[in-house]
């Protein structure tokens, strides 16, 4: 049986990054399968010596699909990755679409590898700030029991997609220029700035990112 695996958000700063792993480290595929938005389609991504073509998602883009990484935001997360399982792939979101959901294992390997062997088909991936912290608290917690952690933390622009980063490497050329390249994907100029806002606010007045 063929082994067929699909990125979701392939396009994305996230989504190239996972493609190169999976060549890095040989993982074992018989089909690749690149999903992205509207606009990228009829681009290709080198994957193994060959040019893969991106296509745009559906529903369907899923049928005969065993594991499909999701890296495509939250809502396009809630919207295709039951649709996904319900065709039979096991998904991994990298998205905060399902991080609060009781019965979705939370997984970070190092900490907590035998929770992935409860999921229904799903698994999600903590924040990126949160695993890395995770791993460093996890030795600590089994010997004196942490019973509190206040964090902080100061995030890269990639952390909301490759055209975050275009628009940081714009504006930081214009302003060497000595002109104004107006915001597009964050609501003021990133560039040589730090915005104290991740994500949409929650009724709780935190952002879902602190979250």
């Amino acid at each position: 049986m063929s082994r067929s695996v699909a990125i979701v958000g392939a396009t994305g700063a996230v989504g190239r990054e996972l493609l190169a792993v999976l060549e890095e480290r040989r993982f074992p595929l018989d089909e690749i399968h690149l999903y992205a938005s509207e606009r990228s389609e009829g681009r290709s991504l080198p994957f193994r010596g060959l040019e893969v073509p991106v296509r745009t998602l559906a529903p369907s883009s899923f049928d005969g699909v065993h594991l499909a990484f999701f890296s495509a935001g939250a809502e396009r997360s809630r919207r295709f990755a039951p649709e996904a399982v319900a065709r039979g792939a096991v998904v991994i979101d990298n998205s905060s679409a399902f991080r609060l959901e009781d019965q979705v294992p939370l997984v970070v390997p190092e900490v907590n590898p035998a929770a992935i062997c409860t999921h229904r088909g799903l698994i999600a991936n903590p924040n990126c700030s949160t695993i890395q912290m995770v791993v460093a608290l996890a030795p600590i917690h089994a010997a004196v029991r942490i019973r509190r952690v206040v964090v902080a933390t100061y995030q890269a622009v990639s952390g909301a997609g490759a055209r975050a980063i275009d628009e940081l490497e714009r504006q930081v050329a214009a302003h060497v220029r000595g002109e104004v390249c107006p915001a597009g994907v964050f609501p003021f100029p990133i560039a040589f700035n730090c915005l104290p806002h991740v994500d949409s606010f929650e009724r709780s007045g935190y952002t879902r990112e602190e979250m």
